[in-house]
Formats: structure tokens, sequence, C-alpha cells
């Protein structure tokens, strides 16, 4: 599998365009990486982009503009696809009030993480991201509540196709801000009071057979 962990630069994300600046830098990063890769080659069906807050809004950006590029899409305390058009409007959009695009885009699978405590990139963000990627799902979301041992209580809503293949994952971390969840309680950015965002989008990926 490739697993992308892509940028945080916020005005990029804003401006962001197909075979443009930095979408096109990213894109051109999976061709390349069959040139360091023993053997040479990778599965083209199944490569993952994922991020967290402005790299999760660029994953988001990458599934939207190369669906056929990307298996499925991680998205952690990010922002939806063309809810920006310049810096600003970013800066609004981190606070709940964001764009909807006028285009119909093709719905990646997704999984997606928010903090209902974030006041850097308001939750409001990650609710739109899953509206968007079960929008053409028929069936009743399964909602599970759940809680880490000594850590955050979280609610986890599953959107599945027909077939009952997770298609829109969301997960709502209780108590949790801005920050990587169950990431090392020593790193910048991260929650380590859970759940495991790393390991349950890896396991969200593997679904995408």
């Amino acid at each position: 599998d490739l697993f992308l962990d892509v940028g945080d630069d916020l005005r990029e994300v804003a401006l962001a365009q197909r075979d443009a600046g930095e979408p096109a830098i990213l894109r051109g990063i999976v061709d390349d990486v069959p040139l360091v890769l023993p053997g040479g080659r990778i599965d083209r069906r199944r490569v993952f982009v994922a991020g967290l807050s402005a790299g999760g809004a660029m994953a988001t950006i990458m599934g939207t503009l190369y669906p056929e590029l990307y298996a499925a899409v991680g998205v952690h305390s990010g922002l939806p696809f063309a809810s920006a058009n310049d810096l600003q409007s970013a800066l609004a959009a981190m606070r709940g009030d964001f764009k909807r695009p006028d285009i119909e885009t093709r719905g990646v699978p997704i999984i997606v993480f928010h903090g209902d405590k974030d006041h850097t990139v308001h939750p409001a963000n990650g609710d739109e991201l899953i509206k968007r990627g079960a929008r053409h799902l028929q069936g009743k979301p399964v909602t599970e509540p759940g809680s880490v041992p000594n850590g955050h209580k979280y609610t986890r809503i599953v959107h599945h196709t027909e077939e009952g293949t997770p298609h829109a994952e969301q997960w709502l971390i209780h108590g949790a801000g801005h920050a990587w969840s169950g990431g090392h309680a020593s790193g910048s950015y991260t929650d380590s009071k859970g759940p495991d965002a790393s390991r349950e989008m890896m396991r969200f990926f593997q679904t995408r057979r």
C-alpha cells in the first residue's frame, strides 16, 4: 500500500487546482515512488492519502481532484473541498463558515476524525466532509458510541454501500481539541487519549480491495 501524509500550507489549500501547484507536486510523488522501491512497483488500486488540519484539507483536495488515483482519503481535523478561495475565506472556513462547491464531485471513500472541542478548525467541517462523502448512499448510517480506557469517549458513525462496505466513516471525539488522536504524548499536536486514528485509518483503508 502507498500512504501519503500531505502538507500544511493553508494558502495552497485555498488555491488548489488539478495539475497545478502543490496538488500537482503531490500527484507526481505517486509516480516517483516506484522509482525508489525494490522491484519498482506499487499497486495503483491501493494508494491512500491522509493528513491533519491543512494537511487534512489537502488530502480532501487530492481525493477530489484525482479520484482515479486514490482508493480512499483520511482527514483529521481538516476542511472540505472548495470550502475557501483565498486566505481570508480559509480562516472563515476554519470557524465553520465554509463555502460549498458549485460542482458535484465523485465521492471517494473517506474516514474523518475530529474533536468536538477543536477551537482551531470547527467540528462542523468534519460533519460537512461526511455529508458530502455519503450523499449518494441510500441506507441509514450505523452509530456506535465508544470509549478508550482512561481516555476519550467518542461517537463513530458509518455509512455503508449497498454491498455493506464502509464508504464514509466519522469519528467525533468527545473532549478532544486540535490534535492527532492516539498520537504519542510527547509529540506536538497529538492527543494520547485516543482513539488511535492511525490504526483506524489503516483498518478503513484495508476495506478497499
